[in-house]
């Protein structure tokens, strides 16, 4: 594709500025993000490392926020050096937040209190507590005792913004029991909660004497997701399943008798009981084979990704129609990413003196593909992130980090609007963040047209 001409920058705004979108929020919103992209991609543009931090606990990043401490401290990624948002008390290791997400107000929906209308962060403790925490100051806003009698570990969306799962650890039974041969039958947990306000869905037991060696199973849009060591993949509805299988509808904040014993739901120490027992092998939606349960669905109409159920076929992709199972011959193959290839591309993991590619991303608002480059030269890796055009995959944009890269290390590179961040993980749990930003140099002028420059 050749090069396209250059929206300009100031005729936008101007535009902007009489009006020219104001019948269309959306329209603004796509314009102000299509000025953003250009002053990304331009050539003077570049992105500095403004800060740089280590820690002795991980590092989350979630929309301009870093938290550090297992999500104790807050601070904001906006400004050229860090500005703590709020440091909640420190706590014990039993009460220490072990997972997180960032819920966000819904549009057109009205809310019970002022507070509901701000960004919240929902987590889980250590402990079993499930809290809703103000997003700017940390105050605790709500909080749910989950139960006693198994250990809660993870946090969810089954609708993004709508409705989350926690799942249990998975139930390993005692020692002594797996060294009897003595096989726990209920594997792990679901809690299902309809978010802002929290209310109940059901607690759901994932049961080998009804879904036979599962090794694993989570939720996603409504479906129930149920995994196995040969690689099989089965779906259930879980509207079905709580329809059929609900023993009782449990309330928070109700009292209610469990089983001989009295309490008020999402209290302690009663928790909440698990009230969806699976006593019949629901319908099965569909089941597919996928290499180490790689499993996507989605599209119109309907289609799913899975890997050929094949080591040597390790990231290899296929797009096949759920009605009948047919490969999509139009799109063969897509990367670990998500992004089709239509030619073959061999990623030279064993030559250092050529570039791998380690972390693919998209950036939805920007239209962008990101894509981290290493290159190992002696015992030291140098990486860049590269932007490419969405639609055409031409390089529209190249950022040097100036952190040396090991291969070795866990990454996670994140790009966000006018902000690149990089989390690295190090052996003994040494964690470093670095944050770039985008610096505009007036001085430099760009004289060179990228293609796929959109408006």
């Amino acid at each position: 594709m050749g090069p396209t001409q250059k929206p300009n920058v100031c005729r936008q705004l101007s535009r902007r500025a009489l009006g020219f979108f104001s019948r269309d929020a959306g329209v603004v919103q796509r314009t102000n993000l299509g000025i953003l992209r250009a002053l990304v991609c331009q050539e003077s543009t570049k992105f500095k490392n403004v800060w740089t931090t280590h820690s002795k606990s991980p590092i989350a990043y979630e929309r301009g926020r870093i938290y550090f401490d297992n999500y104790r401290c807050c601070v904001s990624s906006v400004a050229s050096e860090p500005r703590k948002l709020y440091e909640m008390p420190k706590c014990s290791k039993s009460e220490k937040i072990e997972d997180a997400l960032l819920w966000e107000c819904p549009v057109g929906e009205i809310l019970p209190n002022p507070s509901d209308y701000k960004s919240s962060l929902i987590a889980l403790t250590a402990h079993n507590w499930l809290f809703r925490i103000s997003a700017t100051t940390g105050k605790v806003l709500e909080k749910i005792y989950l139960a006693s009698y198994c250990k809660f570990r993870y946090l969810s969306w089954d609708t993004p913004q709508e409705v989350i799962a926690v799942k249990s650890a998975q139930n390993k039974g005692t020692v002594l029991a797996r060294q009897a041969g003595i096989q726990q039958p209920v594997l792990l947990y679901l809690a299902v909660f309809h978010v802002l306000p929290f209310s109940l869905i059901g607690i759901l037991e994932i049961n080998k004497k009804i879904f036979g060696n599962v090794t694993d199973a989570t939720l996603s849009h409504g479906i129930l997701i149920v995994m196995y060591s040969s690689g099989l993949v089965r779906l259930y509805s879980f509207q079905a399943i709580t329809e059929q299988f609900m023993q009782q509808k449990l309330d928070l904040g109700c009292a209610c008798r469990w089983g001989g014993t009295a309490g008020t739901v999402g209290e302690a120490p009663f928790g909440i009981p698990c009230n969806i027992k699976i006593t019949d092998t629901p319908p099965l939606l569909f089941e597919v084979s996928s290499l180490e349960n790689a499993f996507q669905i989605g599209g119109h109409p309907w289609h799913y990704i899975i890997t050929p159920n094949k080591k040597k076929q390790k990231g290899v992709f296929h797009i096949c129609a759920l009605k009948d199972n047919s490969l999509n011959e139009n799109l063969p193959t897509v990367t670990a990413s998500g992004r089709v290839v239509k030619k073959n591309v061999n990623l030279l993991d064993d030559d250092p003196e050529q570039e791998t590619f380690k972390i693919v991303d998209y950036e939805d608002e920007l239209d962008l593909l990101s894509v981290v480059a290493v290159t190992q030269i002696d015992a030291e890796g140098k990486a860049h992130l590269d932007f490419h055009c969405n639609e055409y995959g031409t390089l529209l944009k190249s950022i040097p980090l100036v952190e040396s890269w090991d291969v070795t290390y866990s990454h996670e590179v994140y790009f966000d609007r006018d902000l690149v961040l990089h989390i690295e993980q190090k052996p003994s749990r040494v964690f470093s963040c670095y944050v770039y930003q985008m610096v505009c140099d007036p001085g430099e002028e760009e004289t060179t047209n990228r293609s796929c420059e959109k408006e």
